[in-house]
């Protein structure tokens, strides 16, 4: 065996194991003495399934002042994510085969973890031929298109499925464009950050995820909502039985966030009030957690209330800030695992991760729960230097990530 993993706690065991990795495979889980090249002790520490973000912004290509798919791999494993799915709007938009391609070679040069990459919709033909490239599903910024283009885009995916290898997979920013614009428009001179969050209301969420599921529904497509943030979207989600990912925050903070930090939390959707907000509360077995890792450049962020760019970088205290919840006892610890790997390679058919079982990829976060730190912007390995959570105490944290059986990052 190349690797062993000793004294390692599972959550679903009350003992400790130890498991065995060969040529990037889990071969071995059991609690005899096991022999291989490399031993690394894990002290007692908890061993999860490697975690998995359904959704980053590496930047790359086009907009590497922001990111790059170096810097962002270093902070995902920095963060305890061995597994990432970037979003398409990079530039040029990952919404060609050409394009795709290109995007590929650059992420397999500079990737410290795995990644996988939606593809954004294009005519059928040209989807038709991204298909070649095995795209993870294609994404949909439903803000961006008016009701006549969205009923084009899902047909056209439902032939693509009914043509090709697609899975039939739709991820989906759900945002109502029509009501988005009238309230932008009312608002479009203020000078307070707050307003943005009135300028796209949770109305135009709620309807925007009703739609898309009818849209789905009558397509007969895979539906994955996207950085979820109001309890009334929630609902409609579960009453349907349709996935769903919460970002950090989403569910830490609330729009009188903008009051204390401005533009440096402007993200879409905007951050919601107190009584619409998801909160740690609503996280169940079902739930999966995107950071939406977005990070832009300080004088991109700086721009005014509507001019700024949006989006936080996140994927670097994700999962203290989770652990931390976990040691105030808001949040179950059997948990984790299902919401930062389990649930998202189910969701995208990732069928050799997410799960400690033998025959599995050897992708493996080992956490720490008594780590006990505060944030520092500096010290992490994104480009984005700016956070809301910068300062914040934490409680739990990742001490190794370990990728297809290689040790990429280990405090």
């Amino acid at each position: 065996m190349d690797l062993i993993l000793k004294n390692c706690k599972l959550v679903d065991k009350t003992e400790e194991y130890n498991i065995g990795i060969s040529h990037g495979k889990i071969c071995k889980i059991t609690k005899q003495e096991l022999k291989g090249d490399e031993i690394l002790d894990i002290k007692s520490n908890y061993v999860f399934p490697g975690f998995i973000d359904p959704h980053v912004h590496f930047r790359d290509p086009g907009l590497t002042q922001k990111e790059d798919f170096k810097s962002g791999s270093e902070a995902a494993a920095y963060g305890g994510f061995t597994t990432v799915i970037d979003m398409p709007n990079t530039l040029p938009k990952t919404n060609t085969y050409k394009s795709l391609k290109e995007k590929m070679k650059i992420a397999e040069e500079k990737s410290k973890v795995n990644f996988y990459l939606q593809a954004g919709h294009n005519d059928l033909d040209e989807m038709k031929r991204m298909m070649e490239l095995n795209p993870i599903s294609f994404k949909i910024f439903m803000d961006l298109e008016d009701d006549d283009s969205l009923e084009e885009i899902f047909h056209n995916l439902k032939i693509l499925k009914q043509e090709t290898s697609y899975n039939g997979l739709v991820a989906c920013h759900c945002e109502k464009k029509n009501i988005v614009q009238e309230e932008t428009e009312r608002l479009k001179n203020s000078n307070d950050p707050i307003d943005y969050t009135y300028a796209r209301p949770s109305i135009s969420e709620d309807e925007s995820v009703k739609q898309t599921i009818e849209l789905a529904s009558k397509n007969n497509l895979r539906l994955h909502i996207c950085h979820l943030s109001t309890r009334n979207a929630l609902n409609i989600a579960r009453e349907n039985n349709i996935s769903y990912e919460f970002t950090p925050h989403h569910l830490l903070l609330d729009r009188d966030a903008y009051n204390e930090y401005g533009t440096l939390v402007k993200t879409n959707p905007p951050l919601r009030s107190k009584d619409e907000k998801i909160q740690i509360s609503d996280i169940d077995e079902h739930t999966i957690i995107g950071t939406d890792h977005a990070p832009h450049t300080l004088a991109e962020k700086n721009k005014g209330v509507f001019d700024s760019s949006p989006g936080i970088p996140n994927i670097e205290n994700v999962v203290s800030l989770l652990l931390t919840e976990v040691n105030k006892g808001n949040l179950d610890l059997k948990l984790i695992p299902k919401i930062l790997s389990t649930n998202a390679a189910k969701v995208f058919d990732l069928k050799n991760k997410g799960e400690i079982a033998i025959g599995k990829d050897a992708d493996f976060t080992i956490v720490d729960l008594n780590k006990k730190g505060k944030f520092d912007i500096e010290t992490f390995k994104t480009k984005g230097k700016y956070s809301p959570f910068n300062g914040w105490e934490y409680s739990g944290k990742a001490v190794t990530t370990i990728v297809n059986g290689k040790i990429v990052y280990k405090e």
